[in-house]
């Protein structure tokens, strides 16, 4: 794994043209059923947020290719769940996940379209909600709601750890207006969406228990 590490981030530090597209890979692999459980995704992407920080690599491409690839491996695994069925987790390779599998159905089936929001933030269920959700038999247009949304959030709350740090703290006030402004927005955002996530859970709680879907 730390092979794997170290090559993906000397590649996008040696070839910052190709950053995004390597970056929309990782994310895409990071959010893909399986793969994702494998795949030291995130640990690359905090590295590059410190290129990013550093000036190395251009924030915009890593942050859009980081955006669209998180939400197109949520939609396959997504689609996957929806074609397999609830038998796919009898399946090879599935198989020999089941207690990754059964974790995520528990979570979705308690928070359903939260489930879905709120995983893409959790390791041990990223990989596995998504696919849980087709299996269960979300409606499409909630899913992508959710997918696209905490996405969009996901993208830059990953790679924001290694910004900061290549930035450090006495760099900060050195920051144009329009840096400034783009972190608080984004601080902004993030926040309401997290109130709005935390009601909602608060309220399947002491709701009596029903299916989501």
């Amino acid at each position: 794994m730390q092979a794997f590490i170290d090559q993906s981030v000397c590649f996008i530090e040696n070839h910052q043209a190709w950053a995004g597209l390597v970056v929309g890979l990782l994310a895409f692999g990071e959010s893909l059923v399986l793969v994702g459980i494998l795949l030291p995704g995130t640990t690359v992407l905090i590295i590059v947020g410190g290129l990013v920080g550093a000036g190395i690599v251009q924030p915009l491409p890593v942050l859009l290719a980081a955006m669209v690839g998180a939400a197109l491996g949520d939609t396959i695994s997504y689609f996957l769940g929806k074609w397999l069925g609830r038998s796919v987790v009898h399946k090879w390779p599935l198989n020999r996940y089941r207690r990754e599998v059964a974790r995520a159905r528990l979570f979705f089936h308690r928070y359903g379209f939260a489930a879905v929001f709120v995983g893409r933030f959790f390791g041990p269920v990223r990989a596995t909600v998504p696919l849980v959700a087709g299996m269960m038999g979300m409606h499409r247009r909630r899913f992508q709601i959710a997918n696209i949304l905490s996405a969009i959030i996901w993208a830059p709350v990953v790679l924001s750890p290694g910004w900061l740090v290549a930035k450090g703290a006495g760099s900060i006030p050195e920051l144009d207006v329009t840096s400034l402004f783009g972190l608080a927005a984004i601080g902004v955002v993030a926040l309401i969406i997290i109130a709005v996530i935390a009601l909602k859970l608060r309220r399947k709680r002491t709701a009596a228990p029903s299916h989501a879907s």
